[in-house]
């Protein structure tokens, strides 16, 4: 099949030629011809596999067929969970539009608002943006969603694991009731099926790929090694194997910079990004990572979703995540558009529940290896409990100081209240 047989328009086609993509991938096969005929769609789609072309493609055809106001309103909004992936969005939106008068433009936070606000001030079509800075604008009168006519939930999964889910009900409550839905997500949680359910209107169920799986074309494989070990395991790795490019995870922002350190320490050009970084230095780190500058970049998983890095070859898992989920975001940064790609995970012995987790999902048992030199020792010995004092406990007096069990209820309530 062909891009010419899906019923995209020529200034499309043509913009599609000049990216030098001839065959469309199997969501946008199923998913494009869909979208064109008006429908809701609910996406199960990883990345890697095209979805951002299967919804961004008829949506610009939708939006090029009609007359443009002379003043343009936002008619397409696309949801995002990070910055990284709404910049890239953007990024492939202008690319596909070149053809055609379509404005478009991107709001995260992070970065002053002025700029955005003046973009969005000369009108634009369509909008991709993050929860939380659309709502801001929105709420201060920046912008308006009553004219929204195709709304755009991508990696729905990701938004909800981040808390967005009261954000999400609160656009939802913004824009027209009529409109098309599109929502795309890696895995089908019951979470998903249930927000699913409360805004699409009979959708088409669109599958890329297996629930839950992995990209086919990712050989994956598990170290077993010692926790202090693993340091100077991935300089090794990265050295020995002379890896050009390398993107690693870590659990934590804290890991991820002391990691970083270490391989600068070893000569080898490293960045981190995670979500204290400014968005300065993380869009300055995935250019050099982009570009070559940057050999190995050390991220968290915010940062999963929307790193779109062309042939990736490595991705290394520094730590297992502990969201089984997480692990097929994570190796679905290698692997893509068809592409090989390779994804290392260093287990250690307090990771084992992580790694049975995660095969659990994949429903299949991971390859493993040694490391010449770095074989991993016996497990530590499980820590003794110390004895407990169980000499009597003073009973409570309660006259004239209320009930202890509402007290210590109210200050939960009241943590929880601050936290929000």
């Amino acid at each position: 099949m062909s891009f010419d047989s899906l019923g995209l328009s020529d200034p499309i086609l043509k913009a599609i030629n000049k990216k030098g993509y001839t065959t469309p991938s199997p969501i946008q096969q199923k998913c494009i011809p869909v979208v064109l005929d008006g429908k809701d769609v609910l996406a199960s789609a990883q990345t890697g596999t095209g979805k951002t072309a299967g919804f961004t493609l008829p949506i610009l055809q939708l939006l090029a067929g009609e007359q443009q106001p002379h003043k343009r309103p936002i008619r397409a909004l696309i949801l995002t969970p990070t910055r990284e992936l709404a910049a890239q969005i953007l990024e492939n939106v202008n690319e596909y539009s070149t053809f055609l008068k379509i404005k478009s433009t991107v709001i995260f936070g992070g970065v002053k608002q002025g700029p955005q606000v003046n973009t969005l001030r000369n009108g634009v079509d369509i909008l991709v943006a993050t929860p939380g800075r659309l709502l801001d604008l929105h709420n201060q009168g920046l912008l308006s969603l009553n004219k929204i006519e195709i709304l755009v939930l991508d990696e729905a999964d990701r938004m909800l694991d981040m808390g967005f889910l009261r954000d999400i009900k609160k656009v939802l409550a913004l824009i027209p009731e009529k409109r098309q839905n599109l929502l795309f997500s890696a895995t089908f949680s019951k979470d998903i099926k249930k927000l699913a359910n409360s805004f699409l209107n009979n959708p088409v169920l669109v599958e890329a790929t297996p629930e839950n799986s992995t990209a086919e074309k990712v050989n994956q494989k598990i170290y077993h090694v010692d926790k202090p070990k693993k340091r100077a395991i991935i300089i090794k790795m990265i050295k020995d194997g002379n890896w050009q490019q390398v993107l690693v995870f870590t659990r934590t922002k804290h890991g991820a910079n002391n990691l970083c350190k270490k391989m600068i320490g070893a000569d080898i050009t490293a960045a981190a990004i995670h979500g204290n970084k400014t968005q300065g230095a993380r869009t300055k780190a995935l250019k050099g990572f982009k570009d070559g500058s940057v050999r190995v970049l050390v991220a968290t998983d915010i940062a999963a979703r929307g790193l779109d890095i062309p042939l990736l070859p490595h991705v290394v898992n520094f730590e297992l995540p502990n969201i089984p989920e997480d692990y097929v975001h994570r190796i679905g940064r290698t692997g893509r558009a068809g592409a090989n790609g390779i994804a290392i995970s260093l287990v250690s012995h307090d990771e084992a529940a992580y790694l049975r987790d995660i095969e659990k999902l994949l429903k299949k048992q991971l390859p493993t290896g040694v490391i010449e030199g770095f074989e991993q020792g016996s497990p530590p010995p499980p820590e003794e409990k110390k004895p407990q004092n169980h000499s009597p406990r003073k009973p409570r007096n309660n006259n004239g100081g209320g009930n202890w069990k509402n007290k210590r209820s109210n200050n939960n309530s009241k943590r929880r209240s601050n936290a929000n």
